[in-house]
């Protein structure tokens, strides 16, 4: 079955808005050490939110072209290690290993020629958003 990716879309949209606004209001709050802290995580969380972006565009061709879905699952791997050294968040480090966990899945798909499931992977970068969100 095909993955469904309109909806996904939707998601990491509105979730890309979300952080994009928060990013813009974290420095009007504080100079402080905390704000700068979740301002690094509003930042890596966009950029997993973007990288989850293309892997939903490459999924839609994962099986005849796998290279760019794997270029894809590389790229939010990176932004998550990124996002991980420094996630002190119990919420924040368990969103991060939902995230992981649907990546060795989507990368077994891939192994085994099937199209992969990328929907843990979204729901991941949604829980990201929403904790790395002031409000």
């Amino acid at each position: 079955m095909a993955p469904r990716t309109l909806p996904q879309r939707r998601r990491a949209t509105t979730a890309l808005a979300a952080l994009a606004a928060a990013t813009l209001a974290i420095p009007l709050l504080s100079a402080c050490g905390a704000v700068q802290k979740a301002m690094d995580c509003a930042n890596t969380a966009s950029s997993v939110v973007n990288a989850v972006d293309k892997l939903q565009k490459a999924a839609d061709n994962a099986v005849s072209d796998p290279q760019k879905t794997q270029q894809a699952l590389d790229d939010i791997d990176a932004n998550l290690r990124k996002l991980s050294k420094d996630a002190s968040d119990a919420d924040l480090s368990k969103a991060i290993d939902k995230t992981n966990d649907g990546i060795k899945a989507a990368r077994k798909d891939l192994d085994s020629n099937k199209a992969p499931d990328i929907q843990p992977i979204v729901d991941g970068a949604g829980q990201m958003t929403k904790i790395c969100t002031p409000g």
